[in-house]
């Protein structure tokens, strides 16, 4: 059985030992992944750690905010780094899944790289996990955090990695977090992707499309909040379809809604939600979101289905 805390006595050991007289900036996103390795560093290396939060642009509604209060409250140097017109850049023109998480992901090691060598640091933290390195090493998707695992050397972006919880799963870094004494709103959040929402906007990645899904995403998750669900949020899709707004026929945006039980993302299945939050859902989009004519919802569950729609 995981012991949380013999895994943190451990990992605060094994992070000293390799970080020596080195300085660390981690990689933080706001997620409980990337939270609990930055407070673990922080842990076994103090004022050595730098914490960066990159805007790509890509995050939830009041993220960035969120993230940098957080880790000042928790006592963390943090730079904040405004990068949300290099990404859109990198990602224009394209709409194939994996082509946006690369993108994103050359995108994300290269603004860390400048970052490490402004900040003259040798060492990068990240919150990579069990989940992550099996997806990307089985070809189900590339996670944006996954390098050396298949055979790319972190060195080339000027840096070498730390990675703590690559060998846990999501329910035992939830354990570490709740041992590192992390508040709640850190330890119980729901998963976020790495590339954030460009993977839920289906077809080319642009401030405003993602500006639609982030408003609906934001909907979604105040209307569900008390499901305990697993991962609950609203996709954009590329095409359109015919609906009504203002007693005029316009031809409008798609969202699809989707709701999971999980408990490590390697599997998961489609939540039966009641009919009245669904319309609730549905009814408040249609109206708050102007360009959207359709909600639909997504009842597949991981496999065949991944949890992301991409």
């Amino acid at each position: 059985m995981f012991n949380a805390k013999k895994f943190v006595e451990n990992s605060l050991k094994e992070i000293q030992k390799t970080v020596g007289d080195h300085k660390v900036i981690s990689a933080c996103s706001g997620g409980v992944d990337s939270t609990v390795t930055t407070a673990l560093v922080h842990r076994a290396v103090g004022d050595k750690l730098l914490a960066v939060f990159i805007d790509d642009g890509l995050r939830r509604e009041g993220e960035p905010e969120f993230v940098v209060e957080t880790l000042k409250k928790l006592g963390i140097k943090t730079r904040y780094i405004d990068a949300k017109a290099e990404f859109f850049a990198a990602l224009k023109g394209k709409t194939d899944a994996e082509e946006k998480r690369k993108a994103f992901r050359d995108k994300f090691y290269k603004t860390l790289g400048k970052a490490a060598t402004e900040e003259k640091v040798e060492f990068i933290a990240q919150g990579t996990i069990k989940a992550d390195v099996v997806e990307t090493v089985q070809g189900i998707k590339s996670q944006h955090n996954v390098l050396e695992q298949i055979g790319i050397n972190p060195e080339i972006y000027g840096y070498k990695i730390l990675e703590p919880l690559k060998e846990l799963f999501k329910p035992e870094v939830r354990q570490v977090a709740r041992e590192l004494g992390l508040p709640n709103e850190i330890s119980e959040r729901m998963p976020f992707p790495g590339p954030a929402l460009s993977l839920r906007v289906l077809g080319e990645v642009t401030p405003e499309r993602v500006a639609i899904v982030r408003k609906a995403t934001q909907i979604v998750e105040e209307e569900t909040r008390k499901l305990g669900t697993f991962q609950n949020f609203a996709v954009l899709h590329s095409d359109k379809a015919t609906g009504i707004k203002n007693g005029k026929r316009v031809y409008g945006d798609i969202i699809t809604i989707r709701i999971v039980e999980s408990t490590d993302a390697v599997t998961a299945r489609a939540h039966e939600v009641s009919y009245a939050i669904l319309r609730r859902i549905a009814q408040r989009i249609t109206s708050e979101i102007p360009s959207v004519v359709r909600c639909l919802y997504d009842i597949t569950d991981k496999p065949p289905a991944t949890i992301e729609f991409e």
